[in-house]
Parts: C-alpha cells; sequence; structure tokens
C-alpha cells in the first residue's frame, strides 16, 4: 500500500522536486531555498545525521551517568553534614539552659537531621547502585562496539542507506551531466543568435559571411535541441526512479527510528525513577520526619515548663521547715531528711483504714523503701506525717513506702 501510494505522486509535482535536484552547481548558490533543498534527508550523504544518532545517544548515556553520579555525591555529602552538625550540636542543646517542652523541641530538630541524614544517603546509594548499573546495562546490551570502533548498529543503517541510495546517486550524477549538456548548448546557441543579429545589421560583414553565421546559429539550435531530448530522457528515467528510491530510504529510516523510539523509552523510564529517588516530598519517611518535628513544635506548652520549673527550682519544692528539735544521743548515720527504719521504731500514728491521696508532682524514689509516683496518681496514706516531714503510703497491688508529705493532697 506504501509503493501504490508514492506511485500516485502527482508526476508534475515529482518533476519539480527533481528539477530542483538537478539544478545543482558547483559554483556557489545565492538562493536560499535551494541551499535548503541541498540539506534536505534525499540527498546523497544527507543521511549521515540519522545514522550518527547511534554514536550520540550512546555518549548522552555516558553523560546522564556522569551526571547523576555528581548528584549522588551531592546527596552523600548533604547527609554527611546534617550528621555533623547534629553530633557538634546535640551536647551543647542537652546543656542549654532550656527545659521541659521547649527543650525536647530543640533536640527533636537534631533528631530529625539524623533521620534525613539516613534517607539522603539512601538516596546516594540509589542513584549509584540502582539508577547508574541500570543505565550501564542497558548501555552495553544496546551499544555493541566493533573491534575498530563505531557500533555495529550505525554500520547496519550506514549500509542499508548506502545500499539505497548508491543507484540514485548514480543517476543524479548522470541528470546532472545531461543538464550542464543542455545548458552548455543553451549558451552556444546563445551566444550564436547574438552574433547572426550584430552581422544582419552590420553592411560592413559580406553576404558570405553572415550565411556562414546563419548556419553556426542553426547548427548551435539543433545540437541544443538534441542534448535536450538526452537530458529530458534522463530525467524521465531519474522520475520513474524517485518512488523506488523514496521507498527504500524510508524502509532504512523507520528502522533507525524506531531504534531511537527504543532509546527515547527507555531513557524516559530512566529519568522517571531518578525523579523518584529524589523526589522526597512524597518519601513516606520524610513526610513522618517532619510531621514529628511538627507535632513537638505544637507539643510546647508553657504552663507545663512553667510548673515543673516551680516545682523542681521554686516555692513548689519540698523543704523543711524550721521548727523546735529535741536533742537526741548520736545515732547511726542517717541521711538527711529522710527516715530509716530502725529496730525499734518510733510508734507512728496508724490510720484504721487509711485516708485517700492525690499526687501534686511526679516523685521517684531514691531508696528502696520509698514510693514511687507521677502527678495525678492516687494511693492511700496509712501513717501520718513524721517529724522530718515524711509519710507512709500504700498504692494498688499492695506496694508500700515513704513519701514526702507536700508532694500529695487529700481527696475530700
Amino acid at each position: 500500500m506504501h509503493l501504490i501510494k508514492i506511485f500516485k505522486v502527482n508526476f508534475t509535482e515529482c518533476f519539480s522536486f527533481l528539477l530542483r535536484f538537478s539544478s545543482m552547481s558547483t559554483l556557489p548558490n545565492e538562493n536560499p531555498s535551494e541551499d535548503a533543498s541541498n540539506q534536505s534527508f534525499w540527498m546523497p550523504g544527507n543521511y549521515q545525521r540519522s545514522v550518527r544518532r547511534t554514536e550520540d545517544s550512546f555518549q548522552a548515556c555516558g553523560e546522564i551517568v556522569a551526571c547523576f553520579q555528581e548528584r549522588a555525591r551531592v546527596e552523600r555529602q548533604y547527609a554527611q553534614q546534617l550528621s555533623e552538625w547534629s553530633t557538634k550540636w546535640k551536647p551543647l542543646v542537652d546543656a542549654s539552659p532550656l527545659y521541659g517542652s521547649l527543650l525536647r523541641a530543640w533536640q527533636c530538630f537534631l533528631t530529625s537531621a539524623d533521620r534525613l541524614s539516613i534517607l539522603h544517603t539512601s538516596i546516594c546509594r540509589s542513584l549509584v547502585s540502582e539508577d547508574g548499573d541500570r543505565m550501564r546495562t542497558w548501555q552495553k546490551e544496546t551499544f555493541h562496539k566493533k573491534m575498530f570502533g563505531g557500533f555495529r548498529e550505525s554500520q547496519d543503517f550506514e549500509t542499508g542507506f548506502s545500499r539505497a541510495q548508491k543507484p540514485w546517486a548514480k543517476r543524479l550524477k548522470k541528470l546532472d551531466k545531461a543538464r550542464n549538456a543542455y545548458h552548455k548548448a543553451c549558451r552556444k546557441e546563445h551566444v550564436a543568435q547574438d552574433r547572426e543579429t550584430h552581422a544582419r545589421g552590420n553592411p560592413d560583414i559580406a553576404i558570405e559571411k553572415q550565411r556562414k553565421i546563419q548556419e553556426e546559429r542553426e547548427q548551435a539550435r539543433l545540437e541544443k535541441e538534441k542534448v535536450r531530448s538526452r537530458y529530458e530522457k534522463v530525467l524521465e528515467e531519474v522520475t520513474r526512479y524517485a518512488p523506488r528510491y523514496m521507498e527504500e530510504m524510508e524502509s532504512i529510516f523507520d528502522q533507525s527510528q524506531e531504534e531511537e523510539r527504543k532509546r527515547i523509552s527507555f531513557l524516559k523510564q530512566a529519568f522517571l525513577s531518578i525523579h523518584r529517588h529524589l523526589d522526597v516530598t512524597n518519601d513516606e519517611n520524610v513526610k513522618a520526619v517532619y510531621s514529628e518535628l511538627h507535632h513537638t513544635l505544637m507539643s510546647i506548652n508553657e504552663q507545663e515548663d512553667l510548673r515543673w520549673w516551680k516545682n523542681s527550682h521554686g516555692p513548689g519544692m519540698p523543704t523543711d521547715w524550721p521548727h523546735f528539735q529535741e536533742w537526741t544521743a548520736p545515732q547511726k548515720k542517717q541521711k538527711k531528711g529522710k527516715k530509716e527504719e530502725q529496730k525499734n521504731p518510733p510508734e507512728r500514728t496508724v490510720m484504721i483504714g487509711g485516708v485517700h491521696v492525690k499526687a501534686l508532682y511526679d516523685y521517684v524514689g531514691q531508696e528502696p523503701d520509698e514510693l514511687s509516683f507521677k502527678a495525678g496518681d492516687e494511693f492511700i496514706k496509712t501513717e501520718e506525717e513524721d517529724d522530718q516531714g515524711w509519710c507512709r503510703g500504700m498504692k494498688d497491688g499492695g506496694r508500700e513506702g515513704l513519701y514526702p508529705a507536700n508532694y500529695v493532697e487529700v481527696i475530700q
């Protein structure tokens, strides 16, 4: 069907098309349209641009690998800088005067940097080991180098185009020769006509001489017609061959287009893979890092921080208010502010049934016989406060121990 379509081309258009080809001259051409036609794919040798696409694609693959290897180094350096930044500031932040939720927010920036460092290190590995290796493997499988340089694919296209164009080039050369001969004959006739015109109006030229000039002009005309007939015959032969030439050339060109289509398709997928690795906006790990950081920042609570400071370093701290103390004989060394169990402990006021109390602050027991609790915990006070400010209580599960009396309040 393709061949039939070619043969349906209007003969006049085809003739005009070929006439432009045949008008080539060795002299510089001042007509831009003719210069453009000389660059046409159909002109002898101009298929080289299509042949060179194989070498160009191979070179582009190498440049793509080098380009994103450099990007991988950027990712690795960024990951290293994040890690170094976090390592440098962590001890300084931990020792900073900030406290509570504000301190945790600052520290979260450093832990987020550590996690992002790991992420960008993985991006570096993906670009090198996955995308780079994939590109090199495809390059090796697609481009087959010859022993003496070049690629087998390029040679196959070069051979195909050259074989299809060789008969056409011969015909064009023959046509060019016929055209030059015709133009030469035309110039010769034109000169003879000028001489005849000049001689006809000149009474100084003898009649015999004028007759001879007329015979030369007639002979030039007959020679021109003969050469013109040969030129038209060669042109007709070239015109008849044009559809076959176009079909053969397009067949080879379509093969080169299919190879190029495969290359473009692969490189598209390669670029999409690189984009997927670099696009951290859709990475769930990155989303988790910044989501956690945002949650930590939103958790900064001035009231909670102020309450912690009050209970840890302010009026909320437990203290041993001054009171009258009897002198007692020296006993075994005890820890300040803490009543230890004695073999014969002084009597405590034991509360029948106990009293329910609620913790106002967190307390972590320093000794095995002390209770630990958090603010808001409820338990039972089983003994009244002693003279050092300690009470005994019992939590759910039967755990008993001492605790600071001013850390709790009685539940009404």
